[in-house]
């Protein structure tokens, strides 16, 4: 086995230079406020600028570095084994509008790579759904008949073109793949070549609400506008619409491996757990097997490293590994019946819309909804727009799964209050994080490679859940509605918008 890296890195991250933009120093206007410079914030932003609305996109670290940028960047319709489900709970014509509105958006991708002339290394390549047991096999038998049903092109086969053996495969052709970075870099310029602007680091907190709503930042800074587009991946106004109890947050995992001999080609997803992604990013000289999987509820594990390891056995068992140069982690929302929300961001606000719940599936579901939002700012007619409405309510299977969702978050919040801690903080090692005792109480606390102790209040300013170490990103998680912070505390992904507090070491003043 080879040796992982020692600190997480995305490969789509690291080979591209980012584009830098100021943090907003001053009161401005704009048409439209989007929240947000991931795929649904940039792409919606592009869709305005070319209809002439004034965007203006604010982020609150640096752009396309959250889920955008962690992405395994497959462009595809196929979501898993998802639209028997989706017929067995919608029907059969909501279960066609998704598949529709997710096809579209890889056209949508391609004729804007054609037409703009971007150089994002897009290729078309099958994806394929494969199974390994019998329960895999009656999955994908299900589904393909869900396919028949809903005029999806689509065959089973027993043969792909990974070392593996496997029982079948369900294959969706002529999908694609691309650098997600490179594509929506270029759509940026786009952007900033109107009067629409992009401001980094600067973190929204509040929304004062009217025909001319005010987005409001951390430093007071206001900009006035029409319309309010919320597409931070987590809700920054999760309380309009009580998003923080309607989804419940997944972290997974993906290696960046180089092997010696040649991938077949193919886009995978394992219907059997665990799950698998595979896939190849042809950068460069040599190219990289992408390989994911190992999902679990975010801040749920007892030791996320093992997830990579996991990962690095299962690449060992397919291929000769010369060396596996990145590794990083993402982290998705899932709602309550699986389908994003994409609208208003609750029925008695018309001027705010909210974009979120993308189950590891943003590249089309994050284009899709920036058509979406893009047409309800403009006041024009979307097919799509009752499928996606936040304000729905199915009872099967919305109120199980938020019954289910929110007693796993009872359960997080007492076990947390209540667990016991007596490690010291004397005891860490160099590049170790545990949760230790301090003045009495339980904190976080975390050594870095030069020696220096950084200590946490545990507690997360969202709710007030007790977040756990992830070894993994070295990061404090909660598990509660997904909020991260780093090892000094500040936020990574909300909805807490407040950083951990740091604390002094016992003795000190």
């Amino acid at each position: 086995m080879k040796q992982l890296p020692q600190f997480p890195q995305s490969y789509w991250t690291a080979s591209v230079e980012l584009p830098e933009f100021p943090r907003l120093q001053s009161d401005i206007e704009a048409d439209v406020v989007i929240v947000g410079a991931g795929i649904t914030g940039i792409t919606a932003g592009y869709l305005l600028s070319k209809a002439g609305v004034k965007t203006a996109i604010l982020e609150a670290g640096r752009i396309l570095n959250g889920t955008t940028g962690h992405t395994t960047a497959k462009i595809t319709a196929q979501h898993d084994v998802i639209y028997d489900e989706l017929i067995q709970h919608f029907g059969e014509d909501q279960a066609r509008l998704y598949y529709e509105a997710n096809r579209d958006a890889l056209n949508f991708i391609r004729n804007t790579v054609a037409s703009e002339n971007i150089s994002c290394g897009l290729e078309n390549e099958h994806a394929y759904i494969y199974a390994q047991s019998d329960h895999g096999i009656t999955q994908l038998t299900n589904e393909r008949r869900a396919y028949e049903k809903l005029g999806i092109p689509g065959d089973l086969t027993d043969r792909i073109d990974l070392p593996i053996s496997i029982k079948s495969a369900l294959v969706m052709r002529d999908q694609a793949q691309f650098h997600p970075l490179k594509y929506l870099m270029a759509l940026i310029d786009r952007v900033v070549r109107t009067e629409s602007q992009i401001f980094e680091n600067t973190t929204v907190m509040k929304v004062e609400e009217g025909d001319r709503p005010v987005v409001v930042t951390e430093d007071g800074h206001r900009v006035r506008c029409r319309h309010v587009i919320s597409a931070s991946h987590f809700p920054f106004l999760d309380w309009k619409g009580f998003y923080f109890a309607r989804m419940h947050a997944e972290r997974s995992y993906v290696l960046g491996v180089r092997i010696e001999g040649e991938y077949g080609g193919g886009m995978y997803i394992s219907a059997d757990d665990p799950k698998r992604s595979i896939r190849v990013a042809r950068e460069g000289d040599s190219p990289l097997i992408l390989i994911g999987g190992q999902g679990h509820k975010a801040g749920q594990s007892a030791c996320t490293f093992d997830h990579y390891l996991a990962l690095e056995a299962f690449a060992d068992y397919m291929y000769r590994v010369k060396d596996i140069p990145y590794r990083w982690s993402t982290q998705d929302l899932v709602t309550l019946d699986k389908l994003p929300y994409v609208g208003r961001i609750n029925a008695r606000t018309d001027n705010i819309f909210v974009a979120t719940g993308y189950r590891k599936w943003g590249m089309t579901n994050g284009t899709a909804a920036a058509h979406l939002l893009t047409n309800l700012v403009l006041g024009a007619e979307d097919r799509y727009r009752e499928l996606f409405d936040p304000s729905r309510l199915h009872a099967d299977p919305d109120i199980k799964s938020f019954i289910t969702s929110n007693a796993d978050v009872a359960k997080q919040l007492v076990v947390g209050k209540l667990e016991m801690v007596y490690r010291s903080p004397d005891s860490l090692n160099e590049n170790e994080g545990a949760l230790v005792r301090v003045n009495g109480k339980r904190a976080g606390a975390y050594r870095d490679p030069e020696g220096v102790l950084h200590l946490v209040d545990t507690t997360c300013t969202h709710l007030g859940c007790e977040t756990n170490w992830n070894d993994g990103d070295r990061t404090w998680d909660c598990p509660c509605h997904g909020s991260r912070f780093s090892y000094t505390g500040e936020v990574i992904e909300g909805p807490a918008k407040e950083p951990l507090a740091r604390l002094e070491p016992a003795g000190k003043a």
